[in-house]
């Protein structure tokens, strides 16, 4: 078989191009077509130095890994190490989808004139081949990042969470909030936020008419008046936009019961904040929780409460 190094050169080329491209499409990043165009004649060179084995080193493993660590790098521009490796993880991705998916179209196609130099296959039509695998592995690729984003926007990213309280129990729909790292800052609990009119069922109604106030340090007679649970309030400072120094009425649970899919967890060292507005105008939701609750990775979950 006669193997032309201008064609091993173009179809890498393209292929190169094509991966970094939709590397770039898949992490959301915008890029410049020309440093594409350049990492990509870094891959092509290489795997022409590969097909006329000048130089054993070149087909090294750790040679290849910083390769296309280089690639990555003028393609795509990284900030940080965190977002090379995302990146990195994303190429080989994508590269291993692309070069499945031409390999078995060439294989289909024509297998008698399959060969393997070094590494490297090439076919009578690599060109084609290649620009077509490419062309259905993108999309291969796109799609399936986008199945898998839909699904952790619409099935992963809510949960049931079930509240007790006094022998009383209330269900509120919550949002998993990766951002939301809200803690009570005595005991370092866990915060989850919901909306007062959730807690109708728990919590006495004068404390709820009255939450404003007692934050702002009027009618905290309120809370003395119920004695019983007056011990379990609490004032949660936090920091958001647009507000840098607010505070929550807060207060701990018997329990909270977290209801997903794959198991239902009860937790008993969590604290409840009292939002006395709307998260949201379609009423999605009623509660933000965060991920380390879900996950059960958070390291206060065995801390004992502390009575203030």
């Amino acid at each position: 078989m006669t193997i032309y190094l201008d064609v091993v050169f173009i179809e890498n080329m393209c292929m190169n191009y094509i991966i970094l491209f939709a590397t770039a499409i898949i992490t959301k990043i915008k890029v410049k077509h020309w440093k594409i165009l350049i990492s990509s004649v870094i891959g092509s060179i290489y795997a022409v130095i590969l097909t006329l084995q000048l130089l054993e080193i070149y087909s090294n493993f750790f040679l290849k890994i910083i390769l296309s660590i280089t690639m990555v790098y003028i393609a795509l521009e990284p900030k940080n190490i965190k977002n090379l490796l995302k990146q990195l993880i994303i190429f080989y991705l994508t590269s291993f989808t692309f070069g499945g998916v031409a390999f078995a179209l060439l294989y289909f196609v024509r297998p008698q004139d399959i060969l393997m130099k070094n590494g490297v296959y090439i076919g009578s039509y690599p060109i084609k081949i290649a620009l077509l695998g490419g062309v259905v592995g993108f999309v291969i690729i796109t799609t399936a990042f986008k199945l898998i984003k839909n699904r952790m926007t619409k099935k992963d990213m809510f949960c049931e969470i079930q509240i007790n309280f006094n022998e009383k129990k209330v269900n509120v729909k919550a949002l998993v909030d990766s951002g939301h790292f809200l803690k009570e800052p005595i005991t370092g609990l866990p915060v989850i936020v919901i909306e007062s009119k959730k807690l109708q069922d728990i919590l006495p109604e004068t404390i709820l008419e009255n939450v404003e106030d007692i934050l702002q340090g009027n009618k905290t007679e309120v809370l003395s008046k119920e004695e019983y649970i007056i011990y379990k309030f609490r004032l949660i400072p936090f920091t958001s936009l647009g507000k840098q120094n607010g505070l929550l009425l807060g207060f701990k649970p018997d329990n909270v019961i977290i209801k997903t899919d794959e198991n239902e967890r009860k937790l008993n060292n969590l604290v409840i904040g009292i939002y006395t507005k709307n998260l949201t105008k379609d009423n999605l939701y009623n509660a933000l929780i965060s991920l380390d609750i879900i996950e059960g990775s958070d390291k206060n979950e065995h801390i004992k409460a502390i009575k203030v």
